[in-house]
């Protein structure tokens, strides 16, 4: 995936200190999950708590977004993007989350 705000296989902890360093409600960026291969985790800011949410693909071939209340309702303002131009990519790198668009009332949370 070659968006500046999707930072890879960073950690939990790395990725709470960047959002943090922003500052900033609305902040977020997008990680590899560490618990679930193949899924992403969609990271929000809000009022000093990051609240993580999982993107997962069902079987039918939808996406669907998993986490705690309170919900990314709130608009995705400012994209923290990662210092590298692009990730590295394996081989056998085919993420089927390339061309995902999630759309929320507040607009795409992936672009095309």
């Amino acid at each position: 995936m070659d968006l500046p705000m999707y930072h890879g296989a960073i950690s939990r902890e790395a990725c709470e200190e960047l959002l943090s360093k922003k500052g900033k409600d609305g902040s977020f960026l997008i990680r590899d999950s560490e618990t679930i291969q193949g899924a992403l985790c969609l990271c929000v800011y809000k009022q000093s708590v990051v609240y993580t949410y999982r993107i997962l693909q069902t079987h039918s071939g939808y996406y669907t977004l998993q986490g705690e209340r309170p919900g990314p309702g709130d608009p995705l303002r400012y994209p923290v993007k990662r210092r590298m131009q692009s990730l590295p990519r394996t081989p056998d790198d085919t993420s089927a989350y390339e061309n995902v668009v999630a759309v929320t009332k507040h607009g795409p949370v992936l672009p095309p």
